[in-house]
């Protein structure tokens, strides 16, 4: 059954890098809706050390992760095998967010592979590194990634993304803030 680990071992690194999709949950201070997010792409999750990890976080409808971090930093990510050996991997910390403002998105974003839609990077700090079984969760056969999401971002000039962030990415559902009006600029770089 389930394990709690110091740090994230070799074998808990390598189930991380197989797994095609994982989840990420978010919860403001109080009250205010919980969320969870799944993400794709391979390249956009990287292990930093034995308790730090970071993902991309790219363009999307709502920026409720964002606007939790900046209310209380509470995140946990999680992975679970659809495939193999029934096997389910949570980590929990202390997430924040990293802007293309801030000084070390340039060294963080060489972490990841390339993707037009980038609006920041969330590093978490794990506080708590479990395992369990994934005993219920079904197998399910991988196909390969969608493009979708690269697609649309790829399309939009600097103004559209612009425009779109400051649209639907400035508060939560709840009304937290998220990106504040100076982050709503595309990034310069491509991851």
């Amino acid at each position: 059954m389930g394990k709690i680990y110091e740090r994230l071992t070799d074998r808990l690194r390598d189930f991380i890098s197989a797994q095609p999709v994982y989840f990420v949950a978010t919860a403001p201070q109080s009250g205010g809706h919980v969320n969870v997010s799944p993400k794709g792409y391979a390249d956009t999750f990287a292990v930093i050390d034995d308790v730090t990890v970071a993902y991309l976080d790219l363009d999307g409808s709502g920026v409720e992760t964002i606007a939790h971090l900046r209310d209380n930093g509470r995140i946990t990510v999680m992975f679970c095998a659809f495939s193999g050996p029934p096997t389910i991997v949570r980590l929990y910390g202390t997430g924040r967010v990293v802007t293309p403002h801030d000084t070390e998105f340039d060294g963080l974003i060489k972490l990841f592979g390339p993707h037009p839609g980038v609006r920041s990077i969330i590093v978490v700090d794990c506080d708590r590194i479990s395992d369990s079984c994934g005993f219920s969760v079904p197998f399910m056969s991988y196909d390969q990634d969608r493009t979708l999401l690269d697609e649309w971002a790829g399309r939009k000039d600097v103004q559209q993304k612009r425009d779109y962030r400051a649209r639907n990415n400035r508060e939560s559902i709840d009304g937290l803030p998220g990106l504040r009006a100076e982050e709503t600029d595309p990034a310069t770089l491509r991851s």
